[in-house]
């Protein structure tokens, strides 16, 4: 019998439990043969969960490192608060085991070199799981660009555009992390959902590079109106101040000569969305109102774009990328339509092959470099911040990424 790949489970919050059901206890090439929380009441359900299964029972620890230095384990999966993934990642590279980090904003650049220079020293994988660059739209627009249909790529936005009002205010009921944070921090601080797609469209680092930022935060007052509504003023956390400003935008530039913009927007009242547009000289995306505009094309509608109102589906059948067309075949499954296990099948595959991460430490790097010098241009006014090349010159010649 082929022998599993055993999975070490470190955070048992939503996040990890969700993995758990959808991603993890479905595939038979995977055990999870130890898990990891500082709850123990989470412990106790990711336990349960996996005995329902009909799978073995796990070991179980609140000490993540004993979790994750076991002979049994293959690769560890981090889905632990923001402040924990970098140092755990670290210590998981180093103690050999291929790593899944979950995404979210580095708190200094430390940190980010402090990941690829553990990489680099041991030589053990480490992918970031940016899920959104799985997504079906994300990977239609990225073979469109491949295929010259926008022409040559010249600005780029995206957003998490995510009404976390309950999640955050609620956080010390729920022990969520964000709420501290949000409490500490004004920053852009989960680049990567909407900035993980345009690097690949841009081929950031590889060929390309994000070289510098301007960051720009709004008031801060969505968490506290919020909170005087649905607990009233005696309510301490309706009083306490909140640092994070509640829409944060973001301008990077590229070395190729791109700009990219990039808003957090999660302590105001809206509807979801990431705000994926890609612009060229040939044509454009938008994803708000999921529209294709080709050049020589679309033009007749340049003033009645309503009734080219969600034309981008008429392009599935010639464009949808071949990852996905193999998918639908094979039927979608998974937690965030189907991007889960899509990202999970590169991690899995990358493990079983011992291949490099699909998503490594110079992209987790860049990418999550964000938030920390987001942090530093809000606070001095809009300053402009450089990003570091963390691939030091070796974006140069780097091969484009594939799904």
């Amino acid at each position: 019998m082929e022998k599993k790949i055993g999975i070490a489970l470190i955070g048992l919050g939503n996040r990890g439990i969700s993995m758990l059901h959808d991603c993890l206890l479905p595939r038979r090439e995977v055990e999870v043969v130890s898990v990891c929380d500082v709850y123990e009441d989470r412990r106790d359900r990711a336990v349960q969960k996996i005995k329902e299964a009909g799978r073995p029972a796990p070991f179980s620890t609140a000490d993540c490192r004993e979790a994750i230095d076991r002979p049994d384990v293959d690769a560890a999966l981090l889905m632990t608060p923001w402040d924990d993934h970098i140092n755990l990642a670290c210590f998981a590279m180093r103690a050999g085991k291929y790593t899944g980090m979950e995404v979210g904003g580095a708190y200094s650049l430390d940190d980010c070199w402090k990941l690829v220079r553990t990489f680099e020293e041991t030589g053990t994988p480490c992918m970031l799981l940016e899920n959104c660059c799985y997504g079906r739209d994300e990977l239609m627009i990225l073979n469109m660009v491949r295929q010259g249909l926008f022409g040559e790529i010249v600005h780029c936005q995206g957003g998490y555009r995510h009404d976390l009002r309950d999640e955050v205010s609620f956080g010390r009921e729920n022990r969520h992390y964000r709420f501290r944070n949000y409490r500490a921090r004004c920053c852009e601080n989960y680049p990567t959902h909407e900035l993980g797609p345009i690097a690949t469209i841009l081929d950031i680092n590889r060929g390309n590079r994000l070289v510098s930022l301007v960051s720009m935060a709004s008031k801060a007052a969505g968490l506290h109106d919020y909170l005087q509504r649905e607990k009233g003023a005696s309510y301490d956390g309706a009083q306490l101040p909140y640092a994070q400003g509640d829409v944060v935008t973001t301008v990077l530039k590229c070395a190729r000569g791109e700009t990219i913009c990039i808003t957090l927007d999660t302590t105001l009242p809206r509807f979801y969305s990431r705000g994926f547009h890609v612009q060229g000289t040939r044509g454009m995306y938008m994803e708000d109102n999921h529209s294709v505009f080709l050049d020589g094309q679309d033009n007749a509608f340049d003033f009645k774009w309503r009734e080219k109102w969600g034309c981008a589906d008429a392009y599935r059948e010639a464009y949808d990328h071949p990852v996905w067309k193999a998918y639908l075949e094979r039927g979608v499954r998974g937690g965030h339509d189907g991007m889960d296990w899509l990202e999970m099948d590169a991690f899995f595959h990358a493990v079983s092959e011992k291949a490099p991460a699909p998503i490594d430490v110079y992209d987790a790097a860049a990418w999550m470099s964000v938030s920390c010098l987001s942090e530093q241009s809000v606070a001095l006014g809009g300053a402009p911040m450089a990003i570091p090349d963390f691939t030091n010159g070796k974006w140069l010649s780097r091969e484009p990424w594939q799904p």
